[in-house]
């Protein structure tokens, strides 16, 4: 199945390579043309010269302005088509670098990292060789917030099943995902992430004074100036009227530079990017959508028109930045106060627009994360969609379950089952034997399952609960903290959310490894019974076989569990397969023998 899907991409890769190509091909061709009608050009010019006929040059020039003109636009066209394959080609080799090697060219969300929160740090959700970095696709910086907050804490049950939806028909449409992210790829690099100041902006009214008047005016100009020039050619004194009337413009023009420059600080340089958004959202309106939650966010599109907006806005933009060229924009704004009118339109368009902008970009924002997580439905077809239960209390159960972070080939597989019910699991087992990797593996795929994503599972159930772990304690020397105060606070945190929150999972990983070992036995067993008295619910991992006999004291509400070693020859065999009762077998003695110390 893997082995298939790898072959589609490379077989995606190399169709749109040849498109690519292709384009390529035809843009060069067309810029040759262009050169050969310039030579045509100067080729009738010296043959109107020669037989003396200026009608001729005439018609020649306009026919090969006109000539020229098109196969620029042409050239344009078939650019902007080999830039769209060129991203597909990244857009499909980064899945298929995804499932080789878990690289991602999409960002790893390293900037969300939160050694506070209740479970990110603990279990690899940001940064590099995160969950983060294998499943983000989102390129702007709305849809990469978006996919992590998803990640931060438990949706709804009602969310959670119309993103399932939702992703299940994103993964079933074999083009449209990997089309929609080459559009959007160019806003993968900060620099073209333009969406914050686009908003700052869009909030901001410009305050042009005397608007009514200048914009009035601006409309008249061109006719009046027009009717001099004209004018002057049959009256030369009339010609005086016409310079006067064009200092006029030119002084209007200049005496608003200050309100031209502030609109040109921000608009000026996003024309081009409001475009190619115009096209990803046209893209979205014109999918059609059977899901809720997809046919939701496309209807607002469309009934606000939202593409179409855009792109008016990009070409207002365009026009302002035609002062670029100083010949032109003279010409322009000698005539037409051109600047003038394109900031009072761009203000207008605000006028009108603004208050829906941020909640269309919103949407496109929920289609990247979305097809985020997608990617794993796409790319992982034999993971299970888990099933969210309600019930009063705790259900996590899963069939062959596995870390998602693991190459398949690695992995190993285990079941768990929590049925409606209320227990705490004590999980013993000698050093690499493979309990912090299992609890890894429940809480990755439960954070997984309560986003809407699919689960590196067969099968799971699980109910809306919080996450909790207590893993990767360290001390913090900017907030003089030492380990074991760490402990103490993170210990502290977690006991006062399983009295106030109502679903609660913990994870507990070795807790008190900051002090020595008769505390650490007796702190964590009070620390056990604190929770049982509060009805906790979770995992927690020891070395201390002790730990293990609280079964005996709380026979309905402890279960122990254990990872096994085999030691065959000298050498030791972990099968890192999860089975009930206490360990009996410990390894720390053969470690230390394989690094040449012989422990008595």
């Amino acid at each position: 199945m893997e082995q298939n899907i790898l072959n589609k991409y490379e077989q995606n890769i190399s169709n749109a390579q040849k498109e690519a190509d292709k384009f390529k091909a035809l843009a060069n061709k067309y810029s040759l043309l262009r050169l050969a009608i310039f030579a045509a050009l100067i080729i009738m010019t010296g043959i109107a010269i020669e037989m003396d006929d200026f009608t001729f040059l005439m018609v020649a020039f306009l026919i090969m302005v006109v000539a020229f003109l098109w196969l620029v636009s042409k050239q344009s066209e078939f650019e902007k088509q080999k830039h769209y394959f060129n991203n597909l080609v990244k857009v499909y080799q980064n899945e298929l670098d995804s499932m080789l090697s878990y690289a991602n060219l999409y960002d790893d969300g390293a900037q969300f990292n939160n050694d506070k929160h209740f479970y990110s740090a603990d279990l690899d959700i940001f940064g590099n060789a995160s969950l983060y970095k294998l499943t983000n696709r989102a390129a702007t910086s709305l849809g990469k917030q978006k996919l992590a907050s998803w990640f931060d804490a438990p949706s709804e049950k009602d969310t959670i099943l119309l993103r399932q939806a939702a992703i299940a028909e994103i993964g079933s449409k074999d083009a449209w995902k990997p089309e929609t992210q080459a559009l959007l790829l160019f806003a993968n690099q900060e620099k073209h992430d333009q969406l914050p100041n686009l908003f700052k902006y869009l909030k901001i009214p410009l305050n042009l004074p005397n608007e009514k008047v200048l914009n009035l005016y601006a409309k008249i100009a061109p006719y009046l100036l027009g009717v001099l020039i004209i004018g002057g050619y049959f009256v030369p004194i009339v010609s005086s009227f016409s310079v006067f009337v064009g200092l006029i413009n030119m002084g209007i023009v200049f005496s608003k530079a200050m309100y031209i420059k502030k609109a040109d600080l921000v608009a000026g340089k996003i024309g081009d990017v409001l475009n190619n958004y115009a096209l990803v959202f046209q893209k979205i309106e014109n999918e059609s959508w059977e899901s809720t939650n997809n046919k939701t966010l496309a209807d607002f599109l469309k009934n606000d028109g939202t593409s179409n907006k855009i792109k008016s806005l990009s070409i207002l933009i365009n026009k302002l930045n035609y002062h670029l060229n100083i010949i032109i924009g003279f010409i322009l704004n000698l005539f037409f106060l051109w600047d003038i009118r394109q900031i009072i339109a761009i203000e207008n368009w605000k006028r009108y627009n603004q208050k829906s902008l941020e909640t269309a970009f919103d949407v496109i924002a929920e289609f990247e994360a979305l097809m985020s997580l997608a990617s794993l439905k796409i790319n992982y077809p034999d993971w299970a969609t888990p099933e969210i239960v309600e019930n009063n209390d705790y259900t996590l159960t899963a069939n062959g379950m596995a870390h998602p972070l693991i190459n398949s080939t690695k992995r190993v597989k285990n079941d768990f089952e929590l049925n409606n019910t209320r227990k705490i699991d004590i999980i013993t087992g000698s050093n690499m034997a493979g309990k912090s990797t299992f609890l890894r593996t429940v809480g990755i795929n439960t954070i997984l399952a309560l986003c809407g994503a699919p689960v590196c599972a067969e099968e799971m159930k699980v109910s809306v609960i919080t996450i909790i772990s207590y893993m990767r304690i360290k001390d913090n020397l900017n907030e003089s903290t030492s380990t074991f105060k760490a402990e103490l606070d993170r210990l502290q945190m977690l006991l006062n959310e399983v009295a106030t929150n109502k679903k609660v999972f913990f994870l507990i990983d070795e807790m008190l490894r900051g002090t020595n070992s008769v505390d650490k036995y007796l702190g964590s067993k009070a620390v056990i019974k604190s929770l049982i008295t509060k009805n906790g619910v979770g995992m927690v991992a020891t070395h201390d076989l002790q730990i293990a006999d609280l079964e005996t004291s709380y026979p309905d509400y402890i279960r122990n569990f254990y990872f096994d070693i085999q030691v065959k020859q000298g050498e030791m065999l972990f099968d890192y397969k999860i089975k009930p009762g206490a360990c009996k077998t410990f390894n720390a003695s053969l470690l230390l023998k394989q690094i040449g110390i012989e422990v008595e």
